[in-house]
């Protein structure tokens, strides 16, 4: 069978795909690296958004798993980051943590918290799970009205008009996500990875003027982004316990 590959040059093809795949994979790493020294360089406060997509914050580290540019870093968020300790005065990370595993959530948390100066601050907004039961509730409001119809006609057609069954299990199950927290779990993964002061906030506002209008709400109709997510702000303490 080796013979019959060096003679059809099989055996040369693959050599030549797995050295092109490492030259790919160097180029890759070279570039981030690049990137980052150059945006640490500019950046007078450093700031490090996980999760991007689209969606790219002039003056942020914009950081995602599938870059859609090569203004964005490659980032695996469930890996330690390729950023040095304590250098980003705020992370942000928006509808992101909930496509990763809880383990892998926790991972996160817990590199944010490594690259986060003391005294900086992380803000996460994510899906809420209370969001989801509600839509299940005896008496909707008529913005869960709105967002079941919207829902089912968007996404699920087919369905029987706003139903909340169909619209609850294709919540939990499409889009890539892993694990839908409320206010308690993820409350309990930022403190478990030694973040303190968690304060809870609605959609672009903050106390923290670096941490305001950063959300992106026009990507669904009006109030239904506020409706299906939790935001809450923490920080890393002054002094870290050893």
């Amino acid at each position: 069978m080796l013979n019959l590959l060096d003679r059809s040059g099989l055996r040369g093809a693959a050599r030549v795909c797995r050295r092109t795949l490492r030259q790919a994979g160097r180029q890759a790493v070279r570039h981030d690296q690049a990137l980052v020294a150059t945006y640490l360089a500019r950046a007078d406060s450093p700031r490090l958004h996980i999760g991007c997509g689209p969606h790219l914050l002039p003056g942020w580290l914009n950081s995602d798993f599938d870059p859609a540019s090569r203004a964005v870093l490659r980032l695996d968020a469930t890996r330690r980051f390729p950023l040095p300790s304590s250098t980003f005065d705020a992370v942000f990370s928006e509808h992101m943590i909930e496509h990763v595993p809880f383990a892998g959530g926790a991972a996160m948390l817990a590199e944010c918290f490594r690259v986060l100066k003391p005294g900086g601050r992380i803000r996460i907004t994510t899906p809420d799970l209370a969001f989801l039961l509600a839509l299940y509730g005896p008496a909707p409001t008529p913005m869960q009205q709105a967002y079941l119809h919207w829902a089912t006609s968007t996404f699920l057609r087919g369905a029987p008009a706003g139903d909340p069954v169909f619209v609850i299990n294709n919540y939990v199950r499409d889009w890539g996500h892993q694990f839908i927290y409320d206010d308690r779990m993820l409350r309990f993964a930022l403190e478990g990875a030694g973040f303190t002061q968690l304060e809870r906030r609605l959609l672009n506002d903050s106390s923290d003027p670096t941490l305001r209008g950063l959300e992106n709400t026009d990507r669904m109709p009006e109030g239904f982004l506020q409706l299906e997510s939790i935001t809450l702000e923490a920080v890393k303490p002054m002094a870290v316990p050893r």
